[in-house]
């Protein structure tokens, strides 16, 4: 589409990047006169309603976030005259990811990892403040401008509670990057703040280290590991990580959500943390937006763009002396022969350095209070998670810490057996005093079937639901209905509010949309009593996929495109190129469809 003009504004002038749902072409928009980006959908998912929803949310999740490191979103609509479009305007960033810049450095340091993070770390804190997941939270999606600001792109699988309904799992697989997916997208199809600063501690091992911490050879052999192998501590891999830092990746990668931080604002706060341990002398209350310094020269009218204003003097002999507008007070004469010390302090007026000496005051009492709750005499004893445990291994864990336990009470609870701990208040991460009350919640089971009575007993929404039959036995069953062809996150919630334990497993069909159940075991009707598992196919989409456009993209901009379809990638290089090779040929063609997992090979010149 390059050349042509989008909604009789955006006239588009080279494309940028292409994924599995968009293009982004640069632009100039003709009514302001100023470079833009540009995200088109690709026709063929224009006719999906749920694509077009999922595009507009993305301009609703961004717009709603003020914050210097998100891409703010200027525009949105459909192309009325020309090509069939659906679009979004974005502010055009003149750089690179963070992706480009991993591959050139392999791995970051420390510091460098905290210069580029905390930004975004802040910006995230705000969407979360909001209500708002960005949920595909990955390098490709941080973007670096050339004068050095960091901002967070493509919202396009984010929610909240103003942006319509949640996206499945199933389709996050497919459109989100699976490497980043946290256990609880994979396994149950939900996701909170919790989940963002799952992908974010991915994200801070990928710096650390120079690898993902899964690898596998399909996406969904790497999701099975996300949800059942523990991410290691980066320091495994690279020895001389800070072990605060080190920590903190581990904590933010748990599997267990409620053993992570909640949310970006705590994390930014234990970067903090970590960053004064690092450098004492940084300034804890300064505002870093990763805004590019200027040099201003101290005294330079030029550069302050004001004029110093020249008061009237009177001469006194030799002294010259300043004349003031009231005559009450007392003229200050200043002596020809005045050291420069002396010049110096008569400068620096009584209110400066008292609010010098107040700023320095609050900076010591912030550090005082920072280390008190964190490493001192306030921190008390760091609880460590017990869920999982038996009650008594749970009780005497914590009693080796000097903690004290008690059971909250007792909850039925399909999925965890009888006895075991379900969660704790406070959770793992909170802290006690040294003889403080953890309170258990302990799971005792499935829950009985309730006895048989005269007339059915509905258990979900009458559209085709689960609901339980009567039988002349002890023990209730529940008839399944079919949810073939129906939302994969519907049978999902209406099974598991039916009693059952669910297991869904991913496939791929030809006829049944991304998302909706392809079959189950068993199949329906039948019935089963509360507790059974119940196992639905649910699909990843079509096995075959089309190529896409992505000649002029870069060899790493061109294979994350490929990769993200589930395809394979060879490079070829025509001649000595450097580093800004671009993709000139493409094979098997562009637009061609092709079986997922098959090899396409670029050529860069």
């Amino acid at each position: 589409m390059t050349g042509e003009i989008i909604d009789g504004r955006y006239q588009l002038e080279s494309l940028i990047a292409s994924g599995g749902m968009a293009s982004i072409y640069k632009a100039i928009d003709l009514r302001l006169d100023r470079p833009v980006a540009v995200k088109i959908m690709h026709p063929h998912l224009a006719n999906d309603e749920e694509f077009v929803q999922r595009f507009i949310r993305e301009a609703k999740a961004t717009a709603a976030i003020t914050h210097p490191n998100v891409v703010a979103i200027q525009d949105q609509g459909w192309n009325t005259g020309g090509s069939p479009a659906v679009f979004i305007v974005m502010e055009f960033i003149d750089g690179f990811t963070l992706r480009d810049l991993l591959a050139q450095q392999g791995q970051l340091s420390t510091e460098d990892l905290l210069k580029y993070m905390t930004p975004v770390v802040s910006a995230l804190a705000q969407a979360h403040r909001l209500g708002i997941t960005h949920r595909d939270l990955k390098p490709e999606n941080i973007l670096i401008s050339k004068d050095g600001r960091i901002k967070i792109a493509d919202f396009g699988l984010a929610r909240g509670g103003g942006l319509g309904a949640t996206m499945t799992v199933e389709s996050s697989i497919i459109l989100g990057s699976v490497s980043y997916l946290s256990p609880e997208q994979v396994q149950r199809g939900v996701s909170d703040s919790r989940s963002d600063i799952y992908a974010l501690g991915i994200v801070f091992f990928e710096l650390l280290t120079g690898k993902k911490p899964h690898e596998g050879e399909s996406p969904i052999a790497i999701a099975y590991k996300h949800v059942n192998e523990k991410i290691p501590a980066p320091s495994t891999l690279v020895p001389s990580i800070a072990p605060a830092l080190d920590a903190l990746v581990v904590r933010a990668t748990a599997i267990n959500p409620d053993q992570r931080f909640k949310d970006a604002a705590e994390l930014e706060d234990a970067m903090q943390v970590i960053a004064a341990s690092l450098d004492p002398s940084k300034k804890q209350l300064s505002l870093e937006l990763d805004l590019p310094v200027r040099p201003v020269r101290a005294g330079s009218e030029k550069a302050t763009g004001t004029k110093r204003r020249e008061r009237p003097e009177v001469r006194i002999g030799n002294t010259v002396v300043e004349r003031v507008r009231n005559p009450t007070v007392p003229i200050e004469v200043e002596e020809p022969a005045m050291s420069k010390t002396a010049q110096l302090r008569r400068k620096s007026s009584k209110r400066v350095r008292r609010n010098r000496s107040i700023a320095l005051i609050i900076l010591l009492a912030l550090l005082a209070g920072t280390w008190y709750e964190l490493s001192g005499p306030g921190a008390g004893i760091s609880i460590p998670s017990v869920a999982g445990l038996s009650t008594s291994d749970a009780t005497s864990t914590l009693a080796a810490l000097g903690l004290r336990s008690t059971v909250a009470s007792n909850v039925y609870d399909p999925s965890i057996p009888a006895g075991m701990v379900i969660s704790s208040t406070p959770g793992g991460g909170g802290h006690l005093k040294k003889g403080g009350v953890v309170s258990l919640y302990i799971s005792r089971g499935p829950q009985p079937s309730e006895a048989p009575t005269p007339t059915p007993i509905p258990t979900a929404t009458p559209t085709g639901s689960a609901s339980a039959a009567t039988t002349p036995s002890s023990t209730a069953s529940i008839t399944i209905p079919s949810y073939v062809g129906m939302s994969g996150d519907q049978a999902q919630n209406e099974l598991t509010a039916a009693g059952f334990v669910v297991n869904s497993i991913f496939g791929f069909s030809d006829t049944v949309a991304a998302g909706n159940v392809i079959s189950q075991t068993p199949d329906a009707p039948a019935s089963a009593p509360a507790g059974s598992t119940i196992t639905i196919v649910v699909s990843q989409g079509s096995s075959k996929v089309f190529i896409p456009n992505i000649t002029s993209l870069t060899q790493s901009a061109a294979t994350i495109a490929l990769e993200n379809l589930q395809l394979r990638v060879v490079v070829k290089r025509v001649g000595k190129i450097s580093s800004a090779g671009r993709v000139f040929k493409v094979s098997p063609a562009i637009g061609s469809e092709v079986n997922r997992n098959s090899v396409v090979t670029i050529t860069l010149k």
